[in-house]
């Protein structure tokens, strides 16, 4: 089993009207109990990499805000990558403060010498997909506004780089990263570039089990489908095309020219990384999709793990991935 998902186990209880073990309980009177990701890190100057790190409200309406990262070394005269990254926890739990978040923006910021926008979208069941997409949406749209340099925040205004923006996220921020980029291929941002999408330990599905899903990890499996099940109210099911690409029939139509999928090798979700990148390549989909993998990891080891050698080599692809130079055409 996946040591972020503990045992998997299903429990049934007649006090809690909605219960995923060791993540959330869902009290009768409506109240969300989560039982993990609510401790946050304060921002500031980070003592090994130099960061600066602060937090940013895009909208006071819906409390829609952002935790941005900035290195050290920048200069008047260079502009910087945008990457705006989602945060994961199945959509209902972590946000961007999250101490499994923190140090490892601090060390993707110092590295690949980028500004990272960390989205502090709302979460579920409070605020059931897709608010968390639209809110995912609304800040990019947030971040597009600095392009001239007249936005409301002094980092982007005069170090962005709105020629090369990426997206990327971590398990359920993964796949906002994937439907969002879907969105901006239908709906462009025309102010940015958006030239590239990572998706980390990807959380999709499906009605149908595939791969390990049928084996060993046939239990697990439904385990973390409660995730989705929870996050969206709509009783779309499994099979919603915002869970499982292959139902997507704008799938095509992904907006930018390039994708990096990393996934892990003892990781539940591993086939559905690798039957992403399946799917992707039948599409239709002109742009070009890199692979990696990791051995003997599992989900999300990355944000645990920051200095073991697995991790280093994953943020030194991130970083290849952000600066090579990207020669194909926006569409």
């Amino acid at each position: 089993m996946s040591s972020v998902f503990g045992s998997g186990k299903i429990l049934k209880s007649d006090e809690f009207l909605h219960q995923i073990h060791g993540f959330i309980r869902v009290h009768k009177d409506g109240r969300c109990e989560r039982l993990v990701g609510y401790k946050t890190l304060p921002t500031g100057i980070d003592p090994s990499t130099g960061v600066h790190s602060k937090d940013v409200v895009i909208s006071p309406e819906t409390n829609l805000s952002a935790r941005l990262y900035i290195p050290k070394t920048t200069t008047p005269d260079r502009k910087l990558p945008i990457l705006i990254f989602f945060h994961g926890g199945g959509f209902i739990v972590e946000s961007a403060a999250s101490p499994i978040y923190h140090p490892t923006l601090n060390l993707i910021t110092a590295e690949s010498n980028v500004i990272i926008v960390s989205v502090n979208y709302r979460l579920a069941p409070e605020h059931p997909l897709p608010t968390g997409y639209n809110d995912s949406w609304d800040a990019i749209k947030w971040v597009a506004t600095h392009t001239k340099g007249g936005g409301p925040e002094p980092w982007l205004n005069d170090h962005g780089d709105f020629h090369k923006v990426f997206l990327a996220g971590d398990s359920a921020g993964a796949n906002i990263a994937h439907n969002i980029a879907i969105r901006a291929g239908s709906e462009p941002i025309e102010a940015i570039n958006l030239e590239g999408v990572i998706l980390l330990h990807p959380y999709f599905g499906g009605k149908d089990p595939i791969g390990s899903e049928l084996g060993k990890h046939k239990q697990l499996k439904v385990y973390t489908d409660q995730f989705w099940n929870l996050a969206n109210s709509s009783g779309s099911g499994l099979d919603d095309p915002w869970f499982n690409p292959e139902k997507d029939p704008k799938l095509s139509g992904f907006g930018c020219s390039k994708i990096l999928v990393c996934v892990a090798e003892k990781d539940s979700f591993r086939d559905r990384g690798l039957y992403y990148k399946e799917l992707m390549d039948k599409s239709g989909w002109p742009g070009k999709l890199e692979m990696m993998e990791s051995k003997e990891e599992d989900h999300v080891f990355f944000l645990f793990k920051t200095s073991s050698p697995n991790a280093c080599t994953l943020r030194k692809r991130i970083c290849t991935f952000i600066n090579q130079v990207n020669n194909a055409s926006r569409f």
